[in-house]
């Protein structure tokens, strides 16, 4: 997966929006004006991305994939995790880590920003 594909998945997400509150360097993607994932826009050639993770799910894939998923860079690092595309997993399963993040934000929503995301597509 390359920062394009990572962007246009991203983006796929119902309500998804993108911005740069932190700077030029740094894409974030949100749901409800929540963050769901963030990457640095340098990752050209070793595309690292932070995603947001169930804390002992977090741990588990941590300790599984010791040289793709780390504890999230200048995140908290229990709720967040570092994924490198390194090739050792599959495109398909790194936009699994994206859907999980996507969902526990999603589900974290209080039910009127749900309902205001649900009524702004119309």
């Amino acid at each position: 997966m390359d920062i394009e594909a990572l962007r246009d998945y991203c983006l796929s997400k119902p309500f998804a929006t993108e911005e740069m509150p932190f700077g030029p360097e740094t894409l974030v993607f949100k749901v409800g004006g929540k963050i769901f994932l963030l990457v640095g826009l340098d990752q050209i050639d070793d595309l690292r991305f932070n995603v947001k993770c169930d804390p002992e799910y977090a741990v588990d894939l941590r300790s599984n994939y010791p040289d793709t998923v780390f504890p999230g860079y200048h995140m908290n690092k229990k709720h967040w995790n570092t994924v490198c595309g390194n090739r050792q997993l599959s495109d398909v399963r790194l936009q699994d880590f994206i859907n999980d993040s996507y969902d526990l934000v999603y589900k974290s929503l209080s039910r009127v920003v749900r309902e205001g995301l649900s009524e702004s597509s119309y």
